[in-house]
C-alpha cells in the first residue's frame, strides 16, 4: 500500500495534537518490580516505542485490592509514582506521549493477591469460569464478595487518587479501563451485575459507576486528557451481556457531553470468536452513538487500520502485539517493511528477553 495517510495523518485528541494515528495499545507484561513498582527496564521498553502517536500504558491498579496478576504495576504509593515518573521522563525525552490506564480487576483476582487474603470484590457474588495464575500455580477463580453500597464512594475515591498520582508521575493523561471483564465492566454488563440497588438492574443503573468514575477522573485531569476503554463484543474473563448494543450505546451517549479525549472501543477478534463471542458489536456499530474520537484495537494490520480510518468509524488504531515485537512499528509501516514475529513465550515472563531486545530497522 503506497499511500501513507490516514494512519500517518495528525490527529487532535482533546488538547493533544498527535503526529500519527498509530497508537500503542495497553499490554500487560508482568515486569514490575517488588511493591508493584515500575523500574528502569520498563522505562526502556516504553521509550523504545515513543514513535507511537500515543502510548497507552499497561493496566495499572489504583488500589491494593485491584491486582489479579503477578508483577503488575500500581499507582497508589509514592514508590510507584516515582517508578512511573522514570517511565514518563524516558518517553518524553524521546518525543513521545503516554497515558496511564487506570485499573481494578474486581472479581478477576484471588485471595493470594488480596490484602490479608480477603475475597476479591465485585458488583455481585458470581464466580467467573476459569483459572487464575497466582504466581506459582493455576488455581480456580473464587466466588467474589459483592461490594456494599456504602463502599462504592471509596472505589470512586481510589480512581481519583490514581488519577492524581498519574498527574504527579508526569503522564499526559489517563485512560479508564472499563473493558475486558474487570471491575467497571463487571458493573456495566448484566451477565455479571445482578444488583438490585441503584447500581444494578436497568442499563441506567449499571452504567452509573462508569459515569461517576469518569466524571470524578475528569475533575482531576479535565475531559480533554481522559479516555475510556470498552470491549462490547468481548467474552474474556467470562463476560457477556444480553444486549450489548443497547448497553454500550447508552453509556457512550451519556459520555458524549463530557467531550472526552477519546473512547477506546475494541473490535471482536478471531480469538474472541474462538472463546465464544457471537456478536459483531464494536466501534463500527457503536459509531452512531458517539460522535467524539474513537480509538479501536483488535488485530489490525497496516492495511485494515488505514481502511477503518478511511471509512470513518475510527479516528486512531491501537496496535498491541505488533508494537510489542516492533518497537519502531510506525517506521516499519512507513517503509512497508516486514515485521518481527512475536515470541509468545515471553509475553508474561521476566527480564529483557522478548521485552526490550526486539530489533529495529537500521
Amino acid at each position: 500500500m503506497k499511500d501513507t495517510p490516514p494512519l500517518f495523518s495528525p490527529v487532535q485528541l482533546g488538547s493533544l495534537q498527535l503526529p500519527n494515528r498509530i497508537f500503542m495499545a495497553p499490554l500487560t507484561r508482568c515486569r514490575a518490580a517488588a511493591g508493584n513498582v515500575p523500574n528502569e527496564l520498563n522505562a526502556q521498553y516504553y521509550q523504545q516505542r515513543a514513535s507511537a502517536g500515543l502510548i497507552i500504558s499497561e493496566a495499572t491498579s489504583v488500589t491494593p485490592r485491584g491486582f489479579g496478576y503477578p508483577n503488575t504495576p500500581g499507582i497508589f504509593t509514592d514508590a510507584q509514582i516515582k517508578g512511573w515518573a522514570r517511565v514518563t521522563e524516558a518517553v518524553h525525552s524521546a518525543g513521545g506521549r503516554i497515558f496511564l490506564q487506570l485499573w481494578h480487576v474486581g472479581r478477576i483476582s484471588h485471595p493470594s493477591f488480596q490484602p490479608n487474603g480477603a475475597l476479591p470484590e465485585a458488583p455481585s457474588a458470581i464466580k467467573p469460569k476459569g483459572k487464575v495464575f497466582t504466581g506459582t500455580a493455576m488455581e480456580d477463580f473464587v466466588t467474589p464478595r459483592a461490594l456494599e453500597l456504602s463502599e462504592i464512594p471509596g472505589i470512586i475515591a481510589e480512581y481519583v487518587h490514581g488519577a492524581k498520582s498519574a498527574k504527579l508521575a508526569g503522564f499526559d493523561g489517563v485512560e479508564i479501563h472499563n473493558a475486558n471483564g474487570y471491575l467497571l465492566d463487571q458493573f456495566l454488563r448484566d451477565g455479571t451485575n445482578h444488583r438490585t440497588d441503584e447500581y444494578g438492574g436497568s442499563v441506567q443503573n449499571r452504567a452509573r459507576l462508569t459515569l461517576e468514575v469518569t466524571e470524578a477522573v475528569v475533575s482531576v485531569w479535565g475531559a480533554d486528557r481522559v479516555g475510556i476503554r470498552f470491549s462490547p463484543g468481548g467474552v474474556f474473563n467470562d463476560m457477556h451481556d444480553s444486549n450489548p448494543l443497547v448497553t454500550f450505546g447508552h453509556v457512550l451517549k451519556e459520555l458524549t457531553p463530557l467531550k472526552l479525549a477519546y473512547a477506546h472501543i475494541t473490535q471482536v477478534t478471531a480469538q474472541d470468536i474462538a472463546h465464544g463471542a457471537t456478536g459483531g458489536v464494536g466501534p463500527r456499530e457503536l459509531r452512531p452513538f458517539y460522535p467524539g474520537n474513537i480509538v479501536t484495537a483488535g488485530g489490525f494490520t497496516h492495511e485494515t487500520g488505514n481502511q477503518a480510518l478511511a471509512e470513518g468509524w475510527a479516528d486512531a488504531i491501537a496496535y498491541g502485539v505488533p508494537f510489542l515485537s516492533n518497537p519502531d512499528l510506525p517506521e516499519r509501516f512507513r517503509r512497508q517493511a516486514s515485521l518481527n514475529q512475536p515470541d509468545n513465550t515471553t509475553f508474561y515472563a521476566s527480564g529483557p528477553k522478548g521485552y526490550t531486545d526486539y530489533p529495529t530497522l537500521a
